[in-house]
Parts: C-alpha cells; sequence; structure tokens
C-alpha cells in the first residue's frame, strides 16, 4: 500500500498543493509551523475520518469557505481516489473512486500508522490513549470491530443517559434491563477481539522492543480489566479469559460467557451504577499495562525505556496490520527523530528500509538521515513545498 499523489486546496496553511510522493521514504524538512505536519494529517484524515482539528473549519484555510483534500493511492496493487470536500457549516463529502462514501464505511480504505512525538509518552498519559491507539489499530483492520466498538460507545452513552434519568426521579430503574442486557452482548464482542489483538501485538512488541534494545529489554503488553473484583477475575479464568497471559481466544463460546459475566455484574451493580450515573463495567474504561523486564513501565521506566516500548508498540502495529490486511498501511512519522538518540533513529531507518514500508517523515533537520540517497527530500516553508 502506498500514497501516489496527495492533492490539497486551502487547506490547512496551503493555498493549492500537488504532491508526486516516492512509494518508500518520503522526508519534508523545515522549521516549525510551516505546514509539515498538515500534510501528514491529509493522510491521516483520508485513513481514520479524524484529525487534531476540533472542528473541520479548522482544516480550511483563513478566509477560504472550503477545502479539498484528494489522495490517489494503490492498496493491494489497485488504484484508488479519495477525496474530502470540507465546507464551512456543512457536512464533509467523502468520495472514494467517484462515489459518495458514509464515514461510518471509511475506515479501512486506506492504512495508516501515525507516530508523534506524544506517543513517546502515551504510557504517562490517561488510559483513554491507550484505548485509541488499540481501537484504531482493530478498527483499520476489522469493520466488524469498528461497527461493534460504534454500537457499545452508542450503547453506553444511552445507558449513562438513563442513569441519570433514573437517579433524578425521571425514569423508572427496571428500565434500565433492557440497556444493560443490549450493553453487555455488544461489550463482550469488544473485549474479544481487543484481547486477541494484544495477544498478537505481546509477541510483536516484545520482538521490537528486543531488537532496539540490542536484546537487553523484554517487553509485555497486558489488557487491564478495570473495576473486576477478585472473584471476578476468577470467574474470567473459568471462561478462559487470563488478561496476564493470554490466548488467542476463539469461538462463540467465550463471547457469549462473557457476556453473560459482564451482565450479571452489571446487573448487580445496578443501583451503584444509578447513584453516580455511569456505567462502572466495560471496555470503555479498561487500560493497557505495559512491562519491561517485568516491571511496569509507567511506574518504574526510565525515558528511554518508554521511548523504545512507545516505538517498539507502534512498528508493532505495522506488523499487526499486515498480518491482518496482507501488507503494510503508510507510516507517518511526525518530528519523533530529534526525540529518539542516533541508535534508535538507525534502527528505525534500517528497519523502514528492509520493509519497503511508505513512510512520511517530518523533520527539522537533515542530519538525522544518512547523507546517501534516502527516499524523496521536501523542503517545507510557509504552506509551500519544493
Amino acid at each position: 500500500m502506498y500514497v501516489e499523489e496527495i492533492f490539497l486546496k486551502d487547506f490547512r496553511n496551503f493555498a493549492e498543493l500537488n504532491l508526486k510522493l516516492d512509494p518508500a521514504i518520503n522526508i519534508f524538512l523545515g522549521q516549525n509551523a510551516q505546514g509539515k505536519t498538515n500534510i501528514l494529517e491529509s493522510v491521516h484524515l483520508a485513513a481514520l475520518g479524524k484529525s487534531r482539528a476540533a472542528s473541520d473549519i479548522e482544516l480550511i484555510r483563513w478566509d477560504s469557505p472550503a477545502a479539498l483534500m484528494k489522495l490517489k493511492y494503490f492498496k493491494t496493487d489497485l488504484p484508488h481516489d479519495l477525496s474530502f470536500e470540507l465546507a464551512a457549516g456543512k457536512r464533509r463529502k467523502i468520495l472514494f473512486d467517484g462515489q459518495p462514501l458514509r464515514p461510518k464505511e471509511l475506515v479501512g480504505k486506506l492504512n495508516s500508522v501515525m507516530f508523534s512525538p506524544e506517543d513517546l509518552f502515551m504510557f504517562k498519559g490517561s488510559p483513554a490513549n491507550r484505548r485509541r491507539f488499540l481501537d484504531a489499530e482493530i478498527s483499520q483492520a476489522s469493520p466488524v470491530y469498528f461497527s461493534d466498538l460504534s454500537a457499545y460507545n452508542r450503547l453506553t452513552d444511552q445507558r449513562n443517559n438513563l442513569l441519570k434519568k433514573i437517579r433524578e426521579g425521571f425514569a423508572r430503574p427496571d428500565n434500565l434491563d433492557l440497556w444493560t442486557e443490549q450493553l453487555a452482548g455488544v461489550a463482550a464482542k469488544v473485549t474479544v477481539k481487543r484481547l486477541n489483538t494484544v495477544y498478537k501485538l505481546n509477541i510483536l512488541s516484545n520482538l521490537m522492543q528486543r531488537k532496539i534494545s540490542s536484546q537487553s529489554e523484554n517487553l509485555a503488553v497486558v489488557y487491564d480489566f478495570h473495576g473486576l473484583e477478585t472473584a471476578d477475575r476468577d470467574a474470567l479464568k473459568n471462561i478462559g479469559i487470563n488478561a496476564e497471559n493470554l490466548q488467542n481466544l476463539t469461538g462463540e463460546k467465550v463471547v457469549k460467557e462473557l457476556a453473560e459475566l459482564y451482565h450479571r455484574i452489571l446487573r448487580e451493580r445496578k443501583f451503584s451504577d444509578i447513584k453516580r450515573g455511569s456505567t462502572s463495567l466495560g471496555p470503555h474504561l479498561d487500560d493497557l499495562k505495559v512491562f519491561v523486564n517485568n516491571r511496569e513501565l509507567r511506574l518504574y521506566g526510565s525515558q528511554g525505556q518508554m521511548r523504545t516500548a512507545a516505538l517498539a508498540l507502534k512498528l508493532s502495529e505495522l506488523q499487526f496490520l499486515k498480518s491482518e490486511t496482507g501488507e503494510y498501511p503508510v507510516l507517518l512519522l511526525d518530528d519523533v527523530m530529534s526525540e529518539l538518540d542516533s541508535d534508535r533513529r538507525e534502527q528505525l531507518l534500517i528497519f523502514l528500509r528492509r520493509e519497503k514500508i511508505q513512510t512520511l517523515i517530518t523533520a527539522t533537520d537533515a542530519a538525522y538521515f544518512p547523507s546517501i540517497y534516502f527516499g524523496k527530500n521536501f523542503v517545507v516553508k510557509a504552506g509551500t513545498v519544493r
């Protein structure tokens, strides 16, 4: 998979831009606030429909009524066009190969992995950051998961709204039963898919960690069920789920038994959930714990170990998507070279060249890259590219 061409019109700080990309490495050099990240953001937007912007208005160039972003790319050796038309006060218009595309149909059309300096410290941040990392990865590989996750989030919001109404006396407690049953069923599907993914990530990221650390560090990724009592964790093990030692989970039986467990616990917590006005159990609260040499990274890891582990996880994400879809996604590296020491930079670049992964890299200094020919180089300045 690779992007052949990017066309931007009135997108962020670009009045008009037409870029022909190399199928391998593309380096965008320039000072800060010149537009380098905006180029990567256009690819990320095409892949996931999301950007750094709070609304589409922020993606439209100042004093312009609308913006256009269009990508030409190859997936499984077939050419595709994907375009976004953005206008103030209107819904975005998405076209795939010239045909209208609904936003929920977008994910999976073009796969990308984005790595920014914030990701180097994902272990210090909130669990929501780690859940987003996991959900974005699985959604690109599985439209079914993306649909289940959307349904779960919708059901959680509806159940939480009902909990508040019951607490305030505007609804009856028995109105909750149907929502609880539906939520438990979808929660089980989401959780089992996450567990299977973490099982694969655990293997892949440890291999990457050992390569980057010159075989000195082992990395383990653990799925953390939030808010389970000891007895409930024992019940998980009875149905074949051990978060500390995951194995590939198959069959509808595991999903069914996990749904029954969720349903039972949520029924038992019915009145405590009403009192707090929110659902106290489910994948919307779960987390990932990462260990390096058996020590939890968030609590005991050095800054260097956190950077190495974050890099290992992102590289394992590439491998995971390849194993699920048959080809590597496009990799977007936004100003991370300056955050890595020379050894880690070298290991990263060797890996990208060896695996022939199309990569778009932004940087402020050409010294981070070899002096020999290394892909296609661009200079970005004040919304222009040469």
